[in-house]
């Protein structure tokens, strides 16, 4: 018998709402097996809770659902898989100058930062040594 899991183990495993696996289930992400009443209850499979965990790391990395759900998706299909590092690669590349031009600002921030510190440091010793 295969290994299933429910909304909440998941939820619970991966500390996300079960909001949030509803979701991702509505973008294609996960695709359970639904059961019980009018198929109100949902059963997810070792698959899904693969594909659960590369979408979680995928947002990590900063990709949007969508780059996440193709890169995903094209490690289900049975094609070449040099496309697929190929296209992961890009991906990867795409977000690493993103994030070197945030780092960038970021630092440049810091800098004036310290700049507008090392003023008013300068300002407030000159009126403190200026009192009586």
């Amino acid at each position: 018998m295969a290994i299933t899991y429910t909304i909440s183990d998941l939820a619970k495993e991966f500390d996300l709402t079960t909001r949030a696996m509803r979701f991702y289930e509505d973008v294609g992400l996960l695709q359970p097996e639904r059961t019980g009443p009018g198929g109100r209850s949902r059963i997810y499979s070792a698959r899904d809770r693969t594909r659960l965990k590369l979408t979680l790391r995928a947002k990590r990395l900063g990709l949007s659902l969508s780059e996440a759900k193709e890169i995903i998706d094209m490690y289900d299909s049975p094609r070449d898989t040099g496309v697929q590092l190929r296209k992961f690669l890009t991906v990867l590349a795409g977000h690493r100058r993103q994030l070197d031009e945030q780092m960038a600002d970021l630092q440049a921030n810091l800098d004036e930062i310290k700049e507008h510190e090392k003023e008013a440091r300068a300002l407030l010793a000159k009126m403190e040594k200026n009192q009586p």
